[in-house]
C-alpha cells in the first residue's frame, strides 16, 4: 500500500515539475511563489522517507542531552533522587520523549512496503544506544560490580602470563579473560574502565548482527523480521552483556546459529512416511505438510567445509571461555539435525561433544577434583532450580523493589505469551517454524543441570530470547511475505476462518498493537534492567576506597565484605578484585539490621591478620536495604557507630565508602604470604594417556566423515564407513576414560 502511494508520489512530483515549468513560460510575474509551492507539496509528499530518519535523530540526540545536561526541568538526571525502581525514578521527562520519539519513527518506517534496511538497522541501533546505554552517560564509573573482577582476572593473566583455577573456578575457562589481555597488552592498554563502562551497550549492538542474520533466514514479511529484532532489544533486561564471558560467548552462540541456519540449514519434507501408527502417524504426516519457516540455501562443498571449520573454532572458543554457552549449541545443533533442519550429520554433535568432554576432563581438572558435587550435584532437580530462579529472587522488603523483580518476571510472561500466540497464528496459516520453536525450547532443558549459583534461570531467558523473539513478532505479523513482483500482497497459504477481514485495515491494527506493545515493553525495560541502580552502579568514592586496599596489600590482604546472612554464593556489592586478586581474600562479615550492633564485625577482624580492611559502601548498605529490610539511614548510623569504636579506626572515607581496620594487633600476629597458585599440581588417572590418543583418533575421524559427507552427500563411500568404524570405537573408549578420570580423580579428597 505505501509503497504504491511513494511511487504515485513520485509521479506527483514529475508532474508538479512540468506544471511549474508551464507556469514560468506563461505567466512570467510570479514565478517564484508557483516554484515555492511546488516543492513544498513535493516535500509533504515524499515525507515518508525523509522523516523516519529525520524523527531518529532528533530523538537520539534529545536523548543524549536529556541524560549529559546539568539537572533541572524535564532534563539532566539527579543521581541521588534514584530510589528502589532504580534509574527509571531519576531520569528526566526529555528522555521518555525520546524513546516514543525514536521508537514511533521505527513503526512509520516498517509502515512502508519497502525495505530500508540500513534506516532500519539505524533505527534500532539507536534505540539500543538509548535502553542500553544510560548507565554509561550517566555514571563516571563502570556499572556492575561483577565487571571489576573480571578485570581483575584479565590483569592477573597479563601479570603473571597464566591463569589459576586456586584462586577462583572461573580460571579453568581463561579464554575471554586471555583473549583479552592479549589484546589489551598488545595495544598498551593498562586501565579498562572505559572498555567496561561500554561494554554493555557495545555488546548489545554486537548482538544485533547474528540476530538479523537469523532473521533473514526465516520466511516472515519484513514488518515481521525487524519487529523481532526491536523485540530482541527491548526485551533483553538481565544484565549478562556487561565486560564478562559470558556476554562475549552470547555473541559466539548468535553467530553459530546464524551459520547453521544460513550455510547448513535444510527444508526438504521427509521421503518417507513415519513407522509410527495411529494418531502420533497423523500428526507427524500434517507437521510434515506444514510450509517450512526457514529458507534453505545451495551453497557448493568448498564454501560449506570453510563454514565447517569456523563452526568449529567458534564452540571451541566458547567451551574455553564459559561453562553452560556449549550445551546450548550443542543442543542447537542436534534438534536441528533431530528436526531435519540441518545438512550436517549426526558425527558434527558427537565430535562437539567430545571437545566439551575434553575440555572439562583434562583443563578443569583443579575445579571438579574433589568437588564433584558442585559439578553434578543440581542434576534432575528442576523444581530446585526452578524456586532459585523465581520464587527466591522475589523475596524483598521494599515495596518499590518489589515491583522491579515483578515487571522482570511479567516481561518473561509476556514474551512467551506472545511467542505461544505468533506460533499458533503461524501453524493457522500452515506454517512450521522448527528453528524459532527449537531456539525457544532448548535453553529450558538447562534447568535440569544444576541452579548454576541461583541464575541458572536468567542463562535460560537469555538464550530463549532468539526464538521467543520471532514467534512473537509473528503473534502480529503472521503472514508469508509476498511472492513475487506480480503479487506485491503478503500472502496466507491456509487461512481457515469464516470472516474475511480487510488486510489493509487489519495491517494498520497490527501495526498500532505492535507499536504500542514496544512502548509498553521499553518502559519495562527500564525498570528491569536498571531497577537495582541503587547497589549496582558504582561510584568514584567506592572505586577509591578499593583502591586504597591495593595500595596496602603487601605481602597479602583480606577484605571483609558486608552481608546480612553467611552463605556461599553472596557476591560482594563492591567494586572488588579489579587488582591483586592473587594477593587479597575476601570473606564474608555478619552485620545487624540494628547499626549500633558491630559486634560480630569487631570479632572478625580481631580474628583475621594484620591488612584486614572492613568496607563500608552505599552500594552494599542499598543492597541490605531493598533486599532485606535494613533502616535507609542503615549506613550513615553504622558508620558512626564504627568512627565511635576505640577498638578501630578509619583508614580511609569518603562520602561513598570508608575502610576501617583493628587499631593494634598482637605482637606475633603476621601477614600470611599470598596463596600458592600452583595447587595439588596437574593430577592423572592410569588410562589417561589411552585416552587422549582416543581423543585425537575419534576427532579426526569424526570430522574427516563430516567432511566427506558435504562433498558426496548422497554416496555412501567406502572411505566414510572406513571413518564411521574407526570413529565409534574411539568415541566410546575416549568417554570410557573420561568417566574413569571423573571415578579415579574426582572422588579422591587428598590434595
Amino acid at each position: 500500500m505505501m509503497l504504491d502511494v511513494s511511487q504515485s508520489a513520485g509521479n506527483d512530483v514529475t508532474t508538479g515539475a512540468a506544471e511549474t515549468a508551464e507556469v514560468e513560460k506563461s505567466d512570467s510575474t510570479e514565478p517564484v511563489p508557483a516554484a515555492e509551492a511546488s516543492r513544498g507539496g513535493a516535500l509533504l509528499r515524499t515525507a515518508a522517507r525523509w522523516l523516519p530518519p529525520l524523527l531518529t535523530v532528533e530523538g537520539l540526540v534529545m536523548y543524549v542531552l536529556a541524560l549529559r545536561v546539568s539537572p533541572g526541568p524535564l532534563r539532566g538526571v539527579e543521581v541521588e533522587d534514584i530510589d528502589g525502581l532504580g534509574l527509571i525514578s531519576a531520569l528526566p521527562g526529555a528522555a521518555f520523549a525520546a524513546i516514543l520519539l525514536m521508537i514511533t519513527a521505527f513503526f512509520v518506517t516498517i509502515a512502508q512496503n519497502t525495505d530500508r534496511k540500513f534506516l532500519l538497522l539505524f533505527q534500532i541501533s539507536a534505540i539500543t544506544f538509548a535502553l542500553h546505554g544510560a548507565s554509561a552517560l550517566i555514571h563516571d564509573e563502570p556499572r556492575f560490580h561483577t565487571a571489576y573482577v573480571h578485570a581483575g582476572f584479565v590483569e592477573f593473566i597479563a601479570r603473571t602470563g597464566e591463569s589459576s583455577p586456586i584462586l577462583d573456578a572461573r580460571f579453568a575457562w581463561p579464554g575471554f579473560f586471555a583473549l583479552v589481555a592479549f589484546i589489551t597488552r598488545a595495544a598498551g592498554i593498562t586501565d579498562l574502565t572505559t572498555i567496561m563502562q561500554w561494554t554493555p551497550l557495545l555488546s548489545n549492538l554486537l548482538y544485533l548482527l547474528p540476530f538479523v542474520l537469523i532473521l533473514r533466514q526465516v520466511v516472515a514479511t519484513t514488518r515481521a523480521r525487524w519487529f523481532a529484532a526491536l523485540l530482541f532489544v527491548l526485551v533483553q533486561w538481565i544484565g549478562q552483556d556487561y565486560f564478562s564471558a559470558q556476554g562475549f560467548t552470547y555473541a559466539i552462540y548468535l553467530a553459530f546459529v546464524a551459520i547453521l541456519l544460513r550455510w547448513f540449514g535444510r527444508v526438504e519434507p521427509r521421503e518417507t512416511p513415519p513407522k509410527i501408527g495411529g494418531r502420533l502417524r497423523r500428526l507427524l504426516t500434517r507437521l510434515d505438510g506444514l510450509t517450512p519457516g526457514e529458507l534453505s540455501h545451495s551453497t557448493g562443498a568448498y564454501d560449506r567445509s570453510i563454514m565447517l571449520v569456523l563452526l568449529i573454532g567458534l564452540f571451541v572458543a566458547a567451551t574455553a571461555a564459559h561453562q553452560i554457552t556449549p550445551f546450548m549449541m550443542l543442543g542447537v545443533l542436534a534438534g536441528l539435525i533431530l528436526l531435519r533442519r540441518s545438512s550436517l550429520s549426526w558425527a558434527t554433535p558427537f565430535f562437539f561433544g567430545l571437545i566439551v568432554l575434553a575440555w572439562i576432563s583434562y583443563q578443569t581438572t583443579t575445579f571438579w577434583s574433589g568437588h564433584l558435587e558442585q559439578l553434578f550435584g543440581g542434576l534432575g532437580r528442576i523444581l530446585e532450580n526452578l524456586q532459585r530462579n523465581t520464587g527466591d529472587r522475589i523475596e524483598g522488603s521494599d515495596p518499590e523493589h518489589a515491583l522491579v523483580l515483578m515487571a522482570r518476571l511479567g516481561i518473561c510472561a509476556v514474551i512467551l505469551l506472545l511467542a505461544a500466540a505468533g506460533l499458533l497464528r503461524r501453524l493457522r496459516r500452515g506454517v512450521g517454524d522448527r528453528a524459532a520453536l527449537l531456539l525457544l525450547c532448548v535453553p529450558v532443558l538447562a534447568l535440569g543441570l544444576q541452579s548454576y549459583g541461583g541464575e541458572i534461570g536468567l542463562r535460560i531467558y537469555m538464550f530463549a530470547l532468539p526464538g521467543a523473539c520471532i514467534l512473537a513478532a509473528y503473534a502480529f505479523f503472521p503472514n508469508l511475505p509476498a511472492g513475487t513482483a506480480d503479487n506485491p500482497d503478503e500472502t496466507v497459504p491456509i487461512r481457515r476462518r469464516n470472516i474475511r477481514f480487510n488486510p489493509r485495515l487489519t495491517r494498520r491494527i497490527s501495526l498500532l498493537l505492535a507499536a504500542a506493545c514496544a512502548l509498553a515493553l521499553s518502559m519495562a525495560f527500564l525498570v528491569a534492567r536498571y531497577g537495582n541502580e541503587q547497589f549496582e552502579r558504582v561510584s568514584s568514592g567506592e572505586v577509591a576506597a578499593m583502591h586504597y586496599v591495593y595500595e596496602h596489600d603487601e605481602p597479602s590482604a583480606r577484605v571483609l565484605y558486608m552481608v546480612p546472612l553467611i552463605g556461599p554464593e553472596v557476591t560482594p556489592t563492591i567494586p572488588w578484585g579489579e587488582e591483586d586478586f592473587d594477593k587479597i581474600r575476601y570473606e564474608q562479615v555478619l552485620v545487624d539490621k540494628n547499626p549500633t550492633v558491630i559486634s560480630s564485625v569487631i570479632d572478625k577482624l580481631r580474628l583475621s591478620p594484620p591488612n584486614t580492611y572492613l568496607v563500608v559502601s552505599q552500594g552494599q548498605a542499598a543492597y541490605l536495604q531493598l533486599n532485606h529490610g535494613y533502616p535507609v539511614d542503615w549506613q550513615e548510623r553504622f558508620r558512626t557507630v564504627l568512627d565511635s569504636a576505640p577498638a578501630l579506626k578509619q583508614v580511609y572515607g569518603n562520602k561513598d565508602a570508608a575502610v576501617y581496620a583493628l587499631r593494634s594487633h598482637p605482637k606475633n600476629a603476621e601477614i600470611p604470604e599470598p596463596v600458592n597458585l600452583r595447587g595439588p599440581g596437574d593430577r592423572s588417572s592410569p588410562w589417561t594417556p589411552v585416552g587422549l590418543g582416543a581423543l585425537v583418533v575419534a576427532w579426526a575421524a569424526l570430522f574427516g566423515y563430516q567432511l566427506i559427507r558435504l562433498r558426496e552427500p548422497g554416496r555412501a563411500s567406502r572411505a566414510r564407513r572406513l571413518l564411521v568404524w574407526t570413529a565409534v570405537p574411539a568415541f566410546l573408549l575416549s568417554v570410557a576414560v573420561v568417566a574413569e578420570r571423573f571415578i579415579v580423580i574426582g572422588l579422591s579428597t587428598g590434595p
